[in-house]
């Protein structure tokens, strides 16, 4: 698919829901530098500039809804809620559902190692198109398209307790990326009665994901879990 031509770009309007009144802007954030690189004559711009932009407005739009949606939260808990909003996992699947990684102009390396479905370049690409709206709509269109495709996302892990119960977080990314359960094992206890501190390993298959220690299983439950959360991220980079 050759991203550039105007049937392909209004295809491309037409999943995001937003229109371009400038079409060289939605042009440069679907380019990849990979492309640039092999086709020097053809174009000279690609999106790392927008994406740059992109990443400071998201941060600015999130963090507004944040601060007047949940007066009740701390520093610490808008942070992680914004955190986990801006992560590479979560743009990457807003991407994915978008179709945008079909849309992007890459080169031929990059194609043939699966360039349209890496999270780190899908991710980018969404900061870019966020970076492109920003700049032809204004900051008023920009918070629409990005309020449109995360505040339900948003809502739902707030609701769930998701960012601040590891264990629950950890076991819905496993169970939908590999279809199976998180194991967890008691792996050491050590201490008097009274302070007994536990050693927890988490296990996805066969494999070790993440250990924590804690005054409880369950703290030290916990800790594994958040652990596990990032190799699996890891695992996704």
């Amino acid at each position: 698919m050759h991203a550039s031509s105007l049937e392909n770009i209004a295809e491309l309007e037409s999943s995001i829901g937003y229109s371009f009144k400038d079409k060289a802007l939605i042009k440069e954030a679907i380019t990849h530098k990979s492309f640039v690189h092999e086709n020097p004559e053809s174009v000279s711009f690609f999106n790392e500039r927008l994406e740059f932009l992109g990443d400071a407005v998201l941060g600015l739009i999130i963090s507004d809804y944040l601060f007047y949606s949940y007066p009740e939260y701390s520093e610490a808990q808008l942070s992680k809620v914004k955190a986990y909003a801006v992560q590479e996992n979560t743009l990457s699947e807003i991407a994915m559902k978008l179709n945008i990684g079909s849309y992007l102009l890459l080169g031929k390396g990059e194609k043939a190692t699966g360039g349209r479905e890496k999270p780190s370049l899908l991710a980018n690409a969404f900061e870019a198109v966020l970076g492109a709206i920003y700049l032809d709509g204004g900051l008023k269109e920009a918070k629409t398209f990005t309020l449109k495709f995360l505040k339900d996302d948003i809502k739902r892990v707030i609701s769930q307790d998701l960012l601040f119960d590891f264990k629950s977080r950890f076991q819905e990314i496993v169970q939908g990326r590999y279809g199976v359960l998180p194991k967890y094992i008691v792996h050491k206890e050590a201490g008097p009665e009274h302070q007994k501190i536990f050693e927890v390993k988490v296990f996805v298959g066969k494999e070790l994901y993440g250990a924590g220690k804690g005054r409880s299983k369950k703290e030290a439950a916990q800790k594994a879990a958040e652990e596990g959360l990032k190799k699996l991220h890891a695992n996704y980079l």
